[in-house]
């Protein structure tokens, strides 16, 4: 059966992963199958962590963090369409400086807004350290006006990361039953699954094997969260250890 990084998917995107295998186990008869007692106790964890998330998506902080994310979000996106633009700008001196920055940021990858939470929190530190220390840099920032838009950024990064911090105080303290050790349990309950459907397919000795159907069915849809981990592999880090809820 096909293999994916269980652990590089993001909180929703993991759930949503596991809640599909489960289902398409479902739809295939997994009375007739022999997988009772692993089945039984995949279904058990996912009920558990998804407990959990419902929890944190519910949690006022979240939403706060949501909101954080998508202001600083728009910031560092904004400053990049804006210095992009400038690159095209009619006097060559302009064209210069708006390349300086973006080579710049560069330096922190290609699409800084698509990290996950703590990457970008890191970058953007980075970033504005940066346009507030080197000269040539902050030259550039002041030519172009850019200073309220950098400011901005600032307020909303360092806010988000005061937000974070708070919520993952209170869920140390509320919670030792996190999602990253749920994700855990889920992980070998899963494992243990999947090779027991594996290893039943391989010991049938006369075709066609009634696990055959499920099997395509299920790397199909492993097919299909590897790929979303490809288109981003260059900008995300993703890990249970920084879950992006």
């Amino acid at each position: 059966m096909n293999t994916i990084e269980l652990k590089l998917l993001r909180n929703a995107e993991y759930l949503q992963y596991v809640k599909d295998y489960l289902s398409l186990i479902n739809l295939n008869s997994p009375e007739q199958l022999g997988i009772e007692a692993k089945l039984t106790v995949f279904t058990s964890k996912i009920s558990e962590v998804e407990a959990l998330y419902k929890k944190a998506m519910a949690s006022e902080a979240t939403q706060e963090i949501l909101m954080l994310d998508e202001r600083r979000d728009d910031a560092i996106t904004g400053i990049g369409y804006f210095l992009q633009s400038q690159t095209y700008h009619y006097e060559t001196e302009k064209q210069q400086k708006a390349q300086l920055l973006l080579n710049n940021m560069a330096l922190y990858g290609s699409s800084i807004a698509r990290q996950n939470y703590q990457s970008e929190t890191a970058t953007l530190n980075n970033l504005l350290r940066d346009w507030e220390n080197k000269p040539e840099l902050m030259d550039a920032i002041n030519s172009f006006s850019l200073s309220s838009w950098v400011a901005e950024m600032k307020t909303a990064n360092e806010e988000f990361n005061a937000k974070y911090l708070s919520r993952t105080q209170e869920y140390g303290d509320a919670n030792p039953e996190t999602i990253k050790t749920k994700r855990e349990e889920i992980n070998t309950a899963y494992y243990q699954l999947r090779d027991r459907i594996d290893a039943l397919h391989l010991l049938v000795e006369t075709p066609p094997s009634p696990y055959e159907k499920l099997i395509n069915q299920l790397n199909a849809l492993t097919d299909q969260y590897n790929k979303l981990l490809i288109s981003r592999t260059d900008t995300s880090t993703e890990t249970p250890e920084n879950p992006q809820i």
